[in-house]
């Protein structure tokens, strides 16, 4: 149980510290106008209080990752929290922030427009292409994922197929209609009912005296698992996650003032981390160790983690209540996911999105892949998706290191946890089946050259862009004066 709490308390404690000094290095600008004002359209352009952007940004980035993934990451023990404190304090919610604001300051873009502009104009495509496969990949997984929480909660009395096509409509409305009309007045409901559902699991864990196991040596993780590099596929959301860079740019299009982004992007990072850590630390302790977690994953998956521990907890009414919570948490990332999708690919061809048949001839073939994409095997998407996922929160931190390398800030906020997942990702893709089925000895040594060569090249990049001065910001200097 100390390990526990000490662990949230590091988060929030992080988030007043480590957060204040990402903010002083990015240097917030007070009076400089945000894209909500400058590129108002009504439809994505438009702003919303700092409480609304917040409880949407959580919602957009949590997914079921900050719940399934540490759930299936429980069974490496408590190595587990050192992830999720020391990913989302110095990696992931760095990498939320600089996303967050480096896209406010370039007129709410997207990730492959950022790549474009700070890594050259060659990833525009590379990143494009890698964040479309990824959000088709998150809005199918979050199709299946909550239509089968539905269907236990339901006891099978409401068919399957009746379950996803409602998901299916309510994401198709989610995508086309203005972010004020569903979203914004959907979401602060949907995030009260997360918070609601996750503290009551947190209360229950202390107020039952749960055995949560305490971090040792002997301890540290079970049967010597092999930790690196796969823990951080399977925890991501909780720590760090790319695909939170391709929901920033929602909230970064809504934002008010730049002072504002440290609790939106920063601060709801650090508020999945603590939900990360109440669902590892139910896992760790409800199952008789992990032979019993494993035996429960094995036979339900994460679902059936997360039903037994919501009844057990917090009893038949609350426990419902609970697995609401969560059933909301894919729904709310799945919505946004072809959102950001849509956004991604009109930003790229260069298509206005004000008038409601462009949104519509960009979204239907996103959907129609979406309902192919339903058919494959669950475990063979989500493999892809991990890996995807940490692969596009490299790209993002790299971005964030080059922005501050040119501004002559502290780049290695960013530079240091982007380099050490570069690692992990070309690891993981040399070494795992779905990739090159390499030896570990020697898809680390491989790893370890390419990762020392992309540094370099890094570095060379940085030092043309910063010697020919490459814009920073989108020059709104005109509507500032006009505003003035």
């Amino acid at each position: 149980m100390i390990t526990f709490l000490a662990s949230i308390a590091l988060l929030i404690i992080g988030y007043f510290t480590y957060g204040k000094y990402v903010e002083k290095v990015f240097g917030v600008k007070t009076a400089r106008a945000t894209p909500a004002y400058t590129h108002s359209d009504g439809v994505d352009y438009l702003p919303m209080s700092t409480p609304k952007n917040s409880l949407i940004q959580l919602l957009n980035i949590a997914g079921t990752g900050p719940i399934f993934g540490p759930i299936m990451g429980a069974l490496y023990g408590p190595v587990a929290f050192i992830w999720i404190v020391i990913g989302c304090i110095f990696a992931g919610a760095v990498h939320d922030y600089l996303t967050g604001m480096i896209s406010i300051r370039n007129r709410g873009a997207h990730l492959p427009e950022l790549a474009s502009k700070f890594l050259g104009k060659v990833m525009k495509h590379v990143v494009n292409a890698f964040a479309v496969l990824l959000l088709l990949l998150v809005g199918t997984v979050f199709v299946s994922t909550p239509a089968d929480l539905l269907y236990v909660l339901s006891d099978g009395s409401v068919a399957l197929w009746i379950i996803i096509a409602a998901i299916f409509l309510y994401y198709v409305l989610a995508t086309l209609l203005p972010v004020d009309k569903i979203i914004g007045r959907l979401y602060p409901y949907f995030g009260a009912l997360l918070i609601i559902s996750a503290l009551g699991v947190g209360i229950g864990l202390i107020v039952t005296g749960a055995k949560i196991p305490e971090i040792s040596l002997s301890n540290f993780h079970p049967d010597n698992l092999p930790i690196f590099p796969l823990i951080f596929f399977t925890i991501t959301c909780g720590a760090l996650s790319g695909f939170h860079a391709t929901q920033t740019p929602i909230i970064s299009r809504t934002t008010q003032k730049e002072q504002q982004g440290r609790k939106i992007f920063y601060g709801m990072m650090i508020a999945e981390g603590i939900i990360a850590m109440i669902w590892a630390a139910a896992a760790m302790s409800m199952f008789d160790g992990y032979n019993g977690l494993s035996d429960m994953l094995a036979n339900g998956g994460p679902g059936a983690v997360v039903s037994e521990v919501s009844t057990t907890l917090l009893g038949a009414i609350g426990g419902t209540l609970a697995i609401l919570g969560v059933v909301v948490l894919p729904i709310t990332s799945g919505d946004t996911a072809f959102r950001s999708a849509r956004m991604i690919i009109a930003e790229y061809i260069n298509m206005a999105q004000k008038k409601f048949s462009s949104r519509l001839w960009i979204a239907l073939p996103l959907f129609a892949i979406s309902v192919i994409l339903t058919q494959i095997d669950f475990n063979i998407l989500w493999r892809y998706f991990s890996w995807a996922n940490q692969a596009t929160a490299v790209i993002a931190l790299f971005v964030g290191a080059m922005y501050l390398y040119i501004a002559k800030k502290n780049y290695w906020i960013s530079l240091i946890p982007g380099t050490f997942m570069l690692v992990m990702v070309c690891t993981y893709i040399l070494n795992a089946q779905i990739g090159f089925n390499l030896p570990m000895n020697i898809s680390w040594i491989v790893s370890a050259v390419a990762s020392t060569v992309l540094v370099v090249l890094f570095f060379r990049a940085a030092k043309k862009a910063r010697a020919n001065n490459l814009p920073l910001e989108i020059d709104i200097s005109d509507y500032n004066k006009n505003i003035a």
